[in-house]
């Protein structure tokens, strides 16, 4: 009886692993075919009602930066559409201005005339309290410009110091008429993405879109600036070296390597200072350079003044307002 009661505890234990099986691959069969059928391409806006829509506006515009774009209204809401939305019969027309906030989503600003509904924002932890959240360059330069602007700020900058958002700066801040917001940074990318992650995060920050100009085509100009790349990576002195990197990288520039991918001058700074304490006797040098407009391709050898070429490779670099955006990486298989 005890043997066969192990069996039938076996026999249980597998048929429920089984239809747990069954389970994941059902469920993940519908949410691919939930993914295929919806279609969604990404956020278009994200919608905000405001007490006063010229303040609002008007902040937008001024304080931020954004441009509105769009408006719709006033328009009446007749009784069914109040109803279905959860709105106020007594609250009368609204009126929409749609807002150009830079790189990524709209922002959608609502007015109510004779606004009937609560005037009380939700606190940090009712359901449905929300904020949105803005990605700037440096952290500390925005937060006293918004400072100077009388904009209340919600505590100090804080850096989270490990895990999966490690370099990720952050704070809060406060609009005119009460709406929780926030600013966000991490130049140098965030933890988890070091561990070269399948699915990274969508950010503004990697998506900025960079008018070229005709400067950024003049090949003499391109070709200095991939000769000074050339020195930062051979340039031992460390103070140099990062005047060098900040004069002559974008601060978020990306280095696409066969093997990992560094993010902003820090990442690249740590990997030279690697490579010359592995081969403290190696120096690169140009074999050739080759402009296209604001792409530039440089051929180039890495060894001692005896074996001059013991590795070989060409580098691919994207140059916009004269600075360096992207930089691909490819060694030559020996």
């Amino acid at each position: 009886m005890k043997t066969n009661h192990k069996i039938s505890n076996r026999k249980v234990q597998t048929s429920a692993a089984a239809m747990l099986n069954v389970l994941i691959l059902f469920s993940a069969s519908e949410k691919t075919i939930a993914q295929k059928n919806i279609d969604i391409v990404g956020i278009d806006h994200v919608g905000i009602n405001v007490p006063d829509l010229n303040k609002a506006v008007t902040f937008f515009d001024d304080v931020l930066g954004f441009k509105p774009v769009t408006q719709l209204g006033p328009i009446p809401l007749d009784t069914d559409w109040k109803k279905l939305n959860n709105i106020n019969p007594n609250t009368g027309a609204v009126t929409i201005k749609m807002i150009n906030a830079g790189n990524g989503a709209s922002i959608e600003v609502f007015e109510y005339a004779e606004n009937k509904g609560s005037i009380n924002h939700p606190n940090t932890d009712d359901i449905g309290a929300s904020h949105i959240a803005f990605y700037v360059n440096d952290i500390n330069v925005a937060v006293q410009y918004l400072k100077s602007k009388g904009v209340k700020i919600l505590g100090e900058p804080f850096t989270t110091p490990s895990g999966d958002t490690a370099g990720e700066s952050w704070v809060y801040f406060e609009t005119p008429w009460g709406s929780k917001m926030e600013l966000v940074s991490y130049p140098n990318g965030k933890g988890y993405e070091k561990s070269h992650p399948k699915t990274v995060l969508w950010s503004p920050k990697n998506n900025v879109v960079k008018k070229v100009s005709a400067d950024d085509f003049d090949a003499k100009k391109n070709t200095v600036i991939v000769e000074n790349h050339l020195k930062i990576w051979n340039e031992k002195d460390e103070a140099k070296r990062k005047a060098l990197l900040n004069e002559i990288y974008a601060p978020n520039v990306e280095m696409v390597d066969h093997h990992f991918i560094a993010e902003g001058t820090e990442d690249i700074s740590k990997f030279i200072v690697e490579l010359q304490s592995k081969n403290p006797d190696f120096r690169f040098t140009a074999k050739s350079v080759e402009t296209n407009h604001n792409v530039v391709r440089l051929y180039w050898q890495f060894g001692s003044k005896v074996k001059p070429a013991v590795v070989s490779g060409m580098d691919l670099f994207v140059i916009q307002s004269g600075k360096i955006q992207k930089l691909y990486v490819f060694v030559d298989q020996k």
